[in-house]
């Protein structure tokens, strides 16, 4: 039965249904959509561009070209609006105006794109009515195939009723629904013509986006520097004034830097220097180009410290068919890689020729004036082939891989699972011979088996250089596909360097960028001559058993096709693609080798598909020079370097396993270990998204160093609190014991001062005075002599210190208190001069003589009494 409509004011996700649901009477959910509630939102926006120009999603200079509204995403059934800006294809959802990851491409990022048309299959007597399903195919660079549906307006859905009262139901339904889903969907295709296939480089989004703020450094610097490290140099830092006056031509005591191509009249695909032989003069180079195609002679792309081995390139010797041409500048040139060991002088250095190709193109190359090295000629070096297929078979190969994912993935192009399909056709059924097609037309893609052989490629030119301690000259056809795939995959196995940031960006524009590997052709980028092929054909090399995407099995009749071209014509191929594939699943054999992560890989990837900077525009440096991209056009590593600078905690780019003192050395995998998996992160992305992360522990290490780092953090602010708490409390103790030690010397002052008292006392009242102490304050009244006042005084001497002065009164005592003193009635009544009456019989005795000293000595108090004699005078100056 016909499943039941949503209730109104909702919309019904749309979706393809399984043929069983089909047979059982449901009509698709295109026949049951309420396409009068599906504008709701469109028909209040009635304006065009004026609603979407203030998008935050939108880039710099980023500016809406035409809007498709009522437009449903069929890999996922999700309905939205399509923009197509300058710079890419936009797909928000509806109501929020969200961004759907897998409905956005960039429009340098499609390969291409075509109208197609879908009948709906059903056996209701209506189904006559149902309109063919318009949509719009877009197959994308980065794995992805893409399906837009386009559907009616409200406004014109109201059209059909008048056809309706015409008596021309059927009619009307059919031509009126068709010109309205056309006219749209060929505004947004029209707009995609212009956009995506631009006549000039110069028309690209990075030219109208400029520079910004990722600024790129001159690279002939960058590339200089990398030299000078191989040189062993790395002090020196190269500069403009360097550049200009030709000073940068340094050498050690085998190689040096070469300026002969300082104006690319040498070879328009070198860079303006190179790494030469210092044995070799600049006039047998010139001599030498001529006898390799494209006249790309063998130079050092790299050489090992300490050891003189090397890894040179180049392209085919032009030695003919029957194979006799010779050159002796080049097999002098060749012959200087061959330095003495350091150990044994009189013992030249293994060199080993590596030619990428098959052997059988080698020898057909030879028929058009190319072919390979005659061993006999070249010192009896080995030549090995490494069978690797040309460019065109890649192509095939990643187009297969693509359709593979397309059909057998989660999201599919039609809109429905792979367990859906075809009757019968689930895991869970048990059907292992299905199984086991899926498993056998992966291996038919042959994807795998080209980056096995590029990987066991590098991994023979790393051990021969790294165990022999040999020299390795490498070389295709041309010199700048599968050479460069070659060497600096080789590179990146011997040398620490390029597996930190820094040193993968050396890696890829000393190998890639200024070695000529022709971008704007291999990526399908236009170039300084003119558009590039934006279109490409499948080219199928084999019996044609390979099953297409599901929406291609059915649309291939209606797909606009672009004028039909040869092989040697289309040079789009997947080149670099295959190369960072290769890089990954090093990184997988080697988890803890690499400073950035399979993240950095992707990312990296999307911006060079994009063409959002300039960096790999163009097929040459020369190129790049002559339109002056580095001025005219952002730089990717400063944009990857930014977004790195402003995580707070550790980057999706970094590595959280990287261990540098691990893997300080070469990395030599084994034959063994050279079988590759799809890379997850960027083959699985769209087709298996939950796939291509489940596997993933690098989101939970990163989570938990996340974690760790802020416990980190705080153990370190509770450290150095505890610090501080530490040092107050010592500074505390060692101010308590002070004052301890004060108090205690102040106890003992005290007490000697009052033994002295005491006995200071004793001493006048035996003389029969009387002795009083009082202090007072220097701005203080007049001393008060009362005890109450003795009491404040102490006090105030306490708080104020040397502020007070010490008065001292001597008195005599009276008979009363005289008679009191326990000295004095001691004496008198011992005294035998003493009457009972109390008078000295003898006024001459020794105690009158002391009675008259006294007197005279209680004047001289009296008179110090009457003085304000104050501490400070007493002091030392």
């Amino acid at each position: 039965m016909t499943p039941p409509r949503p209730p109104s004011g909702r919309q019904r996700p749309l979706r393809y249904y399984s043929d069983s649901e089909r047979t059982e009477g449901g009509s698709g959910s295109w026949d049951t959509l309420e396409w009068n509630k599906l504008d709701s939102q469109q028909t209040a926006s009635g304006s065009s561009s004026t609603s979407f120009a203030n998008l935050s999603c939108l880039l710099e200079s980023e500016r809406v070209i035409v809007e498709g509204y009522g437009v449903v995403l069929i890999n996922t059934d999700e309905a939205g609006t399509l923009l197509v800006t300058n710079f890419r294809i936009l797909f928000l959802s509806e109501g929020t105006r969200k961004v759907i990851p897998l409905g956005t491409i960039p429009l340098a990022t499609i390969e291409k794109f075509n109208k197609t048309a879908l009948k709906v299959q059903s056996n209701n007597r209506q189904s006559d009515k149902n309109p063919p399903r318009r949509l719009l195919q877009v197959t994308g660079k980065d794995m992805r195939i893409i399906v837009y549906g386009f559907r009616p307006k409200t406004k014109q859905v109201n059209l059909l009723l008048l056809l309706i009262l015409t008596h021309s139901f059927l009619l009307g339904i059919i031509c009126i629904t068709f010109m309205i889903i056309l006219l749209q969907r060929r505004s947004v295709f029209d707009a995609l013509l212009r956009c995506t296939k631009p006549e000039r480089v110069w028309d690209l989004y990075t030219f109208a986006c400029g520079p910004s703020k990722f600024g790129n450094a001159n690279p002939k610097e960058r590339l200089l520097n990398e030299y000078f490290r191989l040189l062993g140099k790395s002090s020196l830092r190269a500069s403009m004034d360097m550049i200009e006056d030709g000073s940068f031509t340094l050498e050690n005591e085998l190689w040096r830097i070469s300026d002969l191509n300082s104006n690319y009249n040498l070879c328009q695909t070198y860079p303006f220097a190179f790494m030469v032989p210092k044995s070799i003069s600049d006039e047998e180079l010139l001599q030498a180009c001529s006898f390799r195609a494209k006249c790309r002679l063998p130079v050092i792309t790299w050489c090992q410290p300490g050891s003189g081995a090397v890894i040179a390139r180049s392209s085919q010797p032009l030695v003919g068919l029957m194979m006799n041409m010779r050159s002796n500048f080049d097999e002098k040139l060749v012959a200087a890689f061959c330095t003495q060991l350091g150990a044994n002088k009189g013992e030249r250095r293994k060199l080993y020729i590596a030619d990428a190709r098959p052997r059988k193109n080698a020898l057909a190359n030879g028929a058009m004036g190319g072919g390979s090295e005659s061993s006999s000629n070249y010192f009896q070096s080995p030549i090995v082939f490494f069978g690797i297929d040309n460019i065109h078979a890649m192509r095939e190969s990643y187009s297969r891989l693509r359709d593979y994912l397309d059909m057998h993935g989660a999201t599919s192009s039609d809109g429905r699972s792979s367990f859906l399909r075809h009757t019968g056709w689930t895991w869970g059924g048990g059907n292992l011979s299905s199984m086991s097609a899926s498993v056998s037309l992966l291996g038919d893609s042959g994807w795998l088996i080209h980056i096995q052989n590029v990987l066991a490629g590098a991994a023979w030119i790393a051990a021969r250089v790294a165990v022999e301690s040999a020299s390795v000259l490498v070389h295709c056809s041309d010199g700048w596909d599968r050479t460069t795939q070659l060497v600096s995959l080789a590179c990146l196995m011997l040398d620490p360097y390029y597996r930190t940031f820094a040193g993968f960006q050396a890696l890829v524009e000393k190998d890639w960028l200024a070695f000529g590997h022709p971008f704007s052709d291999r990526v399908g980028m236009p170039n300084i001559s003119g558009s590039g092929n934006f279109d490409f054909p499948r080219q199928s090399s084999s019996a044609g058993s390979y099953p297409s995407s599901p929406v291609r099995q059915s649309t291939q009749s209606g797909a606009s096709q672009s004028p039909s071209s040869s092989h040697a014509q289309n040079n789009y191929s997947p080149i670099f693609t295959q190369w960072v594939d290769s890089v990954s699943q090093l990184m997988r054999m080697y988890p803890c080798a690499f400073e950035f992560s399979p993240t950095f890989l992707v990312d990296f990837m999307d911006c060079l598909l994009s063409c959002r900077f300039g960096n790999f525009l163009c097929n040459s440096e020369k190129e790049r020079q002559q339109c002056a991209i580095a001025e005219a056009c952002g730089c990717i590593w400063a944009y990857l370097t930014d977004l790195r600078s402003l995580a707070t905690t550790s980057h999706v780019h970094c590595n959280p396993f990287y261990d540098p003192l691990k893997y300080d050395g070469p990395l030599l995998p084994p034959a063994a270990s050279l079988a590759p998996t799809l890379w997850p992160q960027f083959h699985l992305r769209w087709a298996c998204p939950e796939e291509a992360t489940a596997a993933d522990i690098e989101v939970q290490c990163r989570a938990m160093r996340a974690k760790y780092s802020e416990m980190q953090k705080e153990k370190e602010a509770t450290e150095r609190r505890v610090d501080e708490i530490s040092f107050a409390m010592e500074s505390l103790s060692a101010e308590l014991l002070r004052e301890r030690r004060m108090s205690w010397s102040a106890r003992e002052s005290a007490k000697r001062a009052t033994k002295e008292y005491r006995a200071l006392t004793r001493a006048v009242q035996s003389l029969g005075c009387k002795v009083n102490f009082t202090t007072s304050d220097v701005e203080d009244a007049p001393l008060e002599t009362n005890n109450n006042n003795n009491n404040n005084n102490s006090r105030r001497r306490d708080r104020q210190g040397n502020n007070s002065d010490v008065s001292v009164s001597i008195s005599l005592m009276s008979e009363e208190n005289r008679s009191e003193n326990q000295v004095g009635r001691v004496c008198e009544a011992l005294c035998p001069l003493r009457t009972r009456e109390g008078v000295c019989r003898w006024p001459e005795a020794g105690c009158a003589h002391l009675g008259s000293q006294f007197v005279g000595l209680k004047t001289n108090f009296d008179a110090f009494d009457r003085l304000s004699i104050h501490e400070s005078y007493f002091k030392s100056e």
